[in-house]
């Protein structure tokens, strides 16, 4: 029986063999925040001779990267990627995912739009009937977040200040548990909409190309 770490390794080394063939002198990697992240990281670590550079999706990224001797560029320096990879606290069948779990999601999303493939990491846990069990993130200016909160609440929800916590962009986050998301690309788009909204944490709009998933019977590919 393998353990969830096992799991998540499973899952890093399975993207790593999906990128190979993305990698060029030229080619610039973006890559996402957390567990799972981290293991692709460490991987990637042996194969950077093969690419230019990495963008990284949050300070924790930037510096794994750096510390494995990867060269980071800022995003504003590239025009594109061809492959960003990144975890998922849930995924659906249909690719649309809660992210945020670990507070990049902001710039998760902003790295991900920029690259043509977008490759989700995570063990088969992650993968959901219908979102919304893991409580959805929404990042938001200080000054509103009483009024997000509200917002939330009307939408049935549980809105939680992540105690705390302050994002790489400055902002605090809310926690809205309760959900049923059965429209994920209406609530993103309805929740991005609300004054003081940086992000929230649906990628549903802009999904996942492909999953790779971790199973106790190899990878799962969605």
């Amino acid at each position: 029986m393998l353990s969830q770490q096992e799991l998540k390794q499973q899952a890093a080394d399975a993207a790593l063999q999906y990128i190979i063939p993305m990698l060029t002198p030229d080619a610039v990697i973006g890559v996402g925040t957390g567990s799972t992240a981290d293991l692709f990281i460490d991987g990637l670590a042996k194969l950077k001779g093969r690419f230019r550079a990495a963008v990284a999706s949050s300070e924790r990224s930037a510096k794994r990267l750096t510390d494995a001797g990867i060269v980071v560029l800022d995003l504003n320096q590239v025009q594109s990627m061809p492959v960003y990879v990144d975890g998922a606290d849930e995924i659906n069948a249909g690719l649309h995912m809660v992210k945020g779990g670990g507070g990049a999601l902001t710039r998760e999303k902003i790295v991900a739009s920029v690259a043509k493939v977008f490759v989700c990491i995570a063990d088969e846990s992650k993968l959901v009937d219908t979102l919304g069990k893991f409580p959805l993130p929404i990042e938001v200016l200080p000054i509103a977040r009483e009024a997000v909160s509200r917002i939330a609440s009307s939408l049935g929800g549980q809105p939680l200040v992540r105690a705390g916590f302050v994002t790489d962009n400055g902002n605090q986050i809310i926690d809205v548990s309760g959900l049923r998301i059965t429209d994920a690309v209406a609530l993103e788009q309805t929740l991005n909409n609300v004054p003081g909204v940086v992000t929230n944490g649906l990628f549903a709009m802009r999904g996942a190309d492909v999953a790779l998933l971790a199973t106790q019977n190899g990878i799962r590919r969605l």
